[in-house]
């Protein structure tokens, strides 16, 4: 039966360690449904930063944020009865003293991103993703209502602790290389071959659609953390895939490290989004 080795586990050596060299060189995850999708709440957070810091304008970030669903709209706003359109509650939080947002991807026992109120970490919580905006003390979160989405406004604190983006990389890429070893020697391609086309497409081109000016780092680090996360959801997806209880065990065990270091690393990457 084909494995994730030998070629797949050289490939994702080779991402995380770089490719070899001469000899004189030195060596230099709300969940997502699909490598060319960011989390609703990312996606939100980097245009909303991006338009409110002039990189782009009010119609284009509300058309990056509503994408292909029919609409958007807020609840809860301070003053409104009804949800309001989505490209009206931009302007509204703007006009709150917004001065950006960033990411919240907690799962239970891991508040990642998350500072408080209970009620809205509550709701990010069951959501699985949410938005905490800088500079009004507010956040968002998404439910899906039809073909569209209603993101309910909470009060919410916006002084809270985000990964450092270049300690949130290492991370990763130290969690990627110990997980695909680990499923590797789990004969990862015989009961989830879609993994194993994950590992090998490490090095190709991400289809992710970030706003102008974003760094490359913060790219990166983003496509990387999404593809790390499509990669648990899909090892996860089915544990009746494992031949034993002990290989289910040791699959979870395996992929949690890599869930939190991708979870970090997309907060990273939304909280720095300008950065080289």
């Amino acid at each position: 039966m084909w494995s994730v080795r030998p070629a797949g586990w050289r490939a994702v050596q080779t991402y995380v360690t770089g490719p070899r060299r001469a000899q004189a060189d030195t060596r230099s995850l709300g969940r997502v449904n699909d490598r060319t999708t960011l989390p609703m709440s990312a996606n939100l957070a980097l245009w909303f930063s991006a338009w409110v810091s002039g990189r782009v304008s009010l119609d284009d970030a509300r058309d990056a944020i509503v994408g292909d669903d029919t609409a958007h709209h807020v609840a809860g706003l301070p003053g409104e009865d009804d949800a309001v359109p989505l490209i009206l509650a931009l302007g509204r939080l703007r006009a709150e003293g917004a001065t950006g947002a960033g990411l919240a991807l907690p799962v239970p026992g891991d508040p990642l991103g998350l500072a408080g109120p209970v009620p809205f970490n509550n709701d990010v919580l069951e959501a699985g993703e949410g938005v905490v905006l800088s500079g009004c003390d507010g956040g968002l979160v998404p439910h899906r209502a039809g073909a569209g989405v209603v993101w309910t406004y909470h009060r919410a604190t916006s002084r809270r602790q985000v990964p450092d983006p270049g300690e949130a990389d290492t991370s990763l890429r130290r969690a990627l290389l110990t997980a695909a070893n680990t499923l590797a020697e789990l004969e990862v391609a015989r009961w989830r071959p879609e993994v194993a086309d994950e590992l090998m497409a490490l090095r190709s081109t991400s289809d992710l659609r970030f706003p102008p000016e974003t760094g490359a780092r913060a790219v990166k680090l983003a496509s990387l953390s999404v593809r790390c996360i499509r990669i648990v959801d899909l090892a996860l997806a089915d544990d009746g895939g494992a031949v034993s209880a002990s290989e289910a065990d040791r699959r979870r065990a395996a992929l949690s490290p890599l869930d939190h270091a991708a979870r970090r690393g997309l907060v990273a990457a939304c909280s720095a989004p300008w950065g080289r």
